[in-house]
């Protein structure tokens, strides 16, 4: 992006976007937030999904803005966060892609202070905890014991808070639900001993929901090669 001109950078977003497509082009996306400041990811952020629907190129720039704030948190400026939280509940599904990719940048420079805040957005809504589920389940983050500690006790939290949801059948509830299945895979295989043990209380709960997300993290295979045995033996 640094070979190109400022005016244009949008006429080059839109055209190698990938969509519409299976796959946007997340390595375009990172070099814009890596160059991109608070002017340009704010006007990518008002394309909102009325303006820039799901899978159209300018769906794209939102998706680049929206990591690009995760820059600036990173950076320093933690009140961006607060659009960050705003933007987890949008309803296409690629700009809450892009807002685990920022809080990620966020959780690079700034792990604990990342756990922090997605402690309170645990405790938001089923997509504002999905967002704190997703950003957080990445294995980058969770080299440290006491980080994956930390994400296990998070994950415990939401997980319970599926025993008791109403609205299961809203896109917003069956987006966590989806979430979860395979965020806790991630986060046992940090802290194996600890994690296997939280998952086999849920594992034995009643709620078809929370069986269903269990039996999802079953089938991944990181679980498989963290301990075959303990796999088969609750598959």
């Amino acid at each position: 992006m640094r070979a190109l001109a400022r005016e244009e950078w949008d006429a080059t977003l839109l055209r190698e976007s990938g969509l519409p497509g299976p796959r946007g082009n997340i390595e375009l996306a990172q070099a814009v937030a890596d160059e991109g400041d608070l002017a340009l990811f704010e006007r990518y952020i008002a394309y909102t999904a009325e303006k820039a629907p799901t899978n159209s190129p300018y769906e794209f720039l939102a998706f680049c803005g929206v990591v690009g704030l995760g820059r600036l948190v990173a950076e320093g400026n933690r009140e961006l966060l607060s659009t960050l939280r705003r933007q987890a509940t949008d309803s296409r599904w690629r700009v809450r892609e892009a807002v685990a990719m920022a809080l990620q940048r966020f959780g690079d420079a700034a792990m604990e202070q990342l756990l922090v805040e997605m402690r309170a957005w645990s405790e938001g809504s089923p997509l504002e905890q999905r967002a704190a589920a997703a950003a957080l389940c990445e294995p980058r983050l969770l080299g440290r014991a006491e980080h994956a500690r930390e994400v296990l006790q998070l994950l415990d939290h939401i997980t319970a808070t599926v025993v008791w949801a109403s609205n299961r059948r809203s896109e917003d509830f069956q987006a966590l639900r989806k979430g979860l299945g395979y965020c806790w895979s991630v986060a046992v295989v940090a802290l194996p001993e600890e994690g296997k043990a939280l998952m086999e209380k849920w594992l034995r709960h009643p709620d078809k929901d929370v069986r269903w997300i269990m039996r999802e993290n079953l089938k991944k295979n990181r679980l498989a090669r963290m301990d075959a045995a303990w796999v088969k033996r609750w598959a």
